[in-house]
């Protein structure tokens, strides 16, 4: 198992009506880093006040499978880790199955918030952990995730957590 923390940036509320911007992911143990820009800011269109200029599905295809392809240097199956699985991860289920036919991530994730509640045995205890973030919170999708990797292996450290568990 290999935990993939991962966050993305979209206009939108989902990828049918939406559009992925960018997204970043990290790898926890190693803390390599991937960096996927699908749209940047240009004069193609507007999407509630931005002008977004559209890339060519080819260059996404390209994109996904150098993603799926970052994927695979690491050891066992890619677990995704968000602090949002719920947004995150329809967004890259969504561009893989478009693309390329297949989500590595398989069909679920998980979510930071809730194993940081079960650790403190009350479901309504969700957010605590962001206070252990080193790396700001600025919507670069990579300082994004980095910043959830700093606060989950912090956790891990605070609980006594085995390292089996991370494994």
């Amino acid at each position: 198992m290999t935990l993939i923390f991962v966050d993305c940036e979209a206009f939108g509320p989902c990828p049918i009506i939406g559009y992925l911007t960018e997204f970043g992911a990290v790898e926890y143990k190693t803390q390599t880093s991937f960096y996927g820009i699908l749209y940047e800011k240009g004069e193609s269109f507007e999407y509630r006040g931005e002008m977004i200029s559209i890339r060519l599905d080819e260059d996404l295809k390209t994109l996904f499978l150098n993603f799926e392809q970052w994927l695979k240097q690491f050891k066992g199956r890619p677990i995704f880790v968000s602090d949002n699985p719920a947004f995150d991860w329809q967004w890259i289920n969504y561009e893989f199955h478009r693309l390329l036919g297949r989500n590595p991530f398989g069909h679920s994730a998980r979510r930071i918030s809730d194993f940081y509640a079960g650790l403190n045995k009350d479901f309504s205890m969700s957010q605590g952990w962001k206070k252990w973030r080193k790396t700001p919170h600025d919507h670069n999708p990579v300082h994004d995730a980095l910043g959830n990797v700093e606060a989950f292996k912090r956790m891990v450290e605070e609980y006594n957590l085995s390292k089996k568990l991370i494994e």
